[in-house]
């Protein structure tokens, strides 16, 4: 139990020495998670205007449905293989979504994204402001993620109800590649 969650308890214990940056990186001075995140103002920044919050921006278009499966399939795979750890996903069928909730309430909540989204170009953000969502909202977008129904019903935006609920929107990650 101890190895399983012992790095966890480290950061924990040593994260008032590095402040939310964690170990091996600094702290950004002046910015908290609430501030929208920086790829998204990039281009803004560049042409000196303020970027378009996803709730004022009806131009861009919302990720295709056949993408965001594809990452969900991926995160799944993913929560599968994690299971495999503690549980037998076959035996114990509530524990790989167990994994699942807490893996979206984690990474969404500090990333805006999980790893089958990262590999998909999508990211998770607050529909106001484009800004993180936060462990809690991502909590209960992953649970009701996990009880399949609530993303099923969309709207225009292919925002299920699981976003509604969180606040949250589902919008494509700019490629990083340089051209030039």
């Amino acid at each position: 139990m101890i190895l399983r969650f012992g790095w966890w308890a480290w950061f924990v214990a040593f994260r008032s020495r590095w402040g939310d940056a964690g170990p091996g990186r600094r702290s950004l001075p002046g910015r908290d998670r609430h501030q929208p995140i920086p790829w998204l103002t990039v281009a803004a920044q560049q042409n000196g205007v303020a970027p378009p919050a996803p709730a004022d921006d009806p131009t861009s278009p919302p990720p295709s449905l056949a993408r965001r499966f594809a990452a969900l399939s991926i995160d799944w795979i993913l929560c599968l293989l994690v299971t495999n750890l503690y549980a037998d996903p076959i035996v114990d069928s509530w524990a790989p979504v167990l994994t699942l909730v807490v893996v979206y309430g984690f990474f969404v909540g500090l990333f805006a994204q999980t790893p089958g989204m990262r590999l998909c170009r999508l990211s998770c953000v607050r529909y106001a402001d484009g800004g993180r969502i936060g462990v809690l909202r991502g909590l209960l977008r992953g649970a009701l993620l996990g009880l399949v129904i609530p993303a099923l019903v969309m709207d225009a935006r292919n925002r299920g109800l699981h976003d509604r609920a969180a606040g949250s929107i589902v919008v494509w990650m700019p490629s990083t590649r340089h051209t030039g």
